[in-house]
């Protein structure tokens, strides 16, 4: 063989090999903040992004380095819900509907209700699989600061998949009492505690009183206190999840169910006066983690854009999602992306669509037009429709179609119309399609292409030398 085509070869097999290689060293990011929009289909992304910044903008997202498509099918489902798709996302496990961070074997067991209607007897048994080890705990063993943060409950199915076991989701009071070190149910795999908690939901953590928590713990436990005598600070508002200056906090900003929309939030409704934006709770987060020198590991959910898409409210939806991506927006402002790994994505479709031929310009929540005359689009049955519309959902269909050029489809409480009725408010069902992911930082590079939700958990479990 001639020596030149000797070298030829060999610097053709060493190209190669270079393009295998990871464009990161393995544990190069310091920190990691994981995004996650629950919800958040590639549809509510681009609606989003028209509602806010018109059709040629960008969301805070869409700047990220590198992106890729998700598949979010569950270990028993072709749609899945909340609980195993992000417990893929952080443990590398495909698991059964409702199921968070246990083995694919796990068989989801609802809890039972107790004698003032709450739902707070574990029907979990040691023998129903075992618990698999998340990001957020693999973090904790390395010595980094962790936490979880969002506008849902902070029992609910993304934040619990970060630090809980469990084999259903409604499991809420046992979920909460893994959070809390030395208490009985414990997560020991916490170490000395998740570091920074934020959320909605205080009764899950607080004792039942029949006059001010009927929702609260049957238990009696006072899970507040307990974390509160540990050193944690304990906020309601935001007002005190802002004068927080130690290194361990937990916020509970509702005192039953969620936090408030964000369009709520701002104008002041309900206990909305009172509460943080999620770009507040993010910045704080940072503020506390960020004190540990081995660096950290975020949680960071904007859960209540679900909860306007199951209701078929596209506008709460649009107005939670840049909520969630104002929250993206100013970590990048804080951090450090040479040693800062920023992942942001989904955990499943739903069933809204942008449908017509609109006119660019059109406002997205107003009904479709003609492009070419900029008239309002008619159905066949002589009816404007609005451009964004849902597969299925609650919203009661008339034998007669109403005519939605006589309301205000751009109001805060305008539901769309639906194609199925599923005949319960707020029952629109998750769609089944892939969702977008968004990345940059040390170890994003092989995000790309199209990926199982569970192989996002290796290649971030990997950046951070985990």
């Amino acid at each position: 063989m001639k020596l030149t085509t000797r070298i030829g070869m060999l610097a053709a097999a060493a190209a190669s090999a270079c393009l295998t290689l990871p464009a990161q060293a393995a544990g190069e990011a310091k920190n990691v903040i994981f995004f996650l929009g629950d919800g958040m289909g590639p549809a509510t992304v681009t609606a989003s992004r028209i509602y806010k910044y018109g059709e040629s903008g960008s969301l805070t997202m869409e700047s990220l380095k590198r992106t890729a498509r998700i598949k979010t099918f569950s270990n028993d489902a072709q749609t899945t819900d909340s609980a195993p798709s992000m417990a893929a996302y952080m443990t590398g496990v495909k698991m059964n509907n409702e199921v968070i961070s246990m083995s694919s074997d796990t068989a989801a067991k609802p809890p039972s209700v107790d004698g003032n209607g709450n739902k707070t007897i574990n029907n979990c048994v040691p023998t129903n699989g075992h618990s698999v080890p998340t990001l957020l705990e693999l973090a904790k063993a390395r010595g980094k600061a962790v936490g979880a943060i969002t506008t849902t409950e902070l029992t609910h199915a993304t934040p619990a998949a970060t630090y809980s076991h469990i084999c259903h989701r409604d499991a809420q009071y046992d979920i909460a009492a893994q959070a809390v070190p030395g208490g009985l149910g414990f997560n020991t795999a916490l170490g000395n505690g998740v570091d920074v908690l934020m959320g909605g939901g205080r009764n899950h953590w607080t004792p039942y009183d029949a006059t001010t928590n009927k929702k609260g713990r049957a238990d009696g436990r006072d899970l507040t206190a307990e974390l509160g005598g540990l050193g944690y600070t304990v906020a309601s508002t935001r007002a005190q999840m802002l004068q927080a200056n130690g290194t361990k906090l937990i916020g509970l900003f509702s005192s039953s169910s969620h936090m408030e929309y964000e369009i709520d939030r701002a104008a002041g409704k309900g206990e909305g006066a009172t509460q943080p934006s999620l770009a507040e709770m993010t910045a704080k987060a940072i503020e506390l983690l960020s004190k540990n020198g081995n660096g950290y590991f975020l949680m960071v959910e904007g859960g209540r854009i679900d909860h306007a898409l199951h209701g078929t409210n596209a506008k709460k939806a649009l107005e939670d999602t840049i909520a969630f991506d104002d929250a993206i927006k100013r970590a990048l402002s804080l951090v450090d992306l040479s040693n800062t790994l920023i992942v942001v994505t989904a955990d499943h479709d739903h069933t809204m669509t942008i449908n017509g031929y609109s006119h660019r310009g059109n406002p997205i929540l107003a009904t479709a037009t003609d492009y070419k005359t900029k008239k309002t689009a008619l159905a066949a049955d002589g009816k404007p429709y609005t451009t964004l519309v849902f597969g299925n959902g609650g919203t009661p269909r008339k034998a007669t179609r109403d005519d939605p050029s006589l309301v205000d489809t751009q109001a805060v409480d305008y539901l769309q119309e639906v194609g199925v009725n599923l005949g319960t408010p707020g029952a629109e069902t998750h769609g089944g399609g892939d969702v977008m992911l968004f990345s940059t930082g040390p170890g994003s590079a092989p995000l790309k292409g199209t990926l199982d939700n569970t192989k996002v958990f290796g290649v971030v479990k990997s950046a951070a030398g985990l």
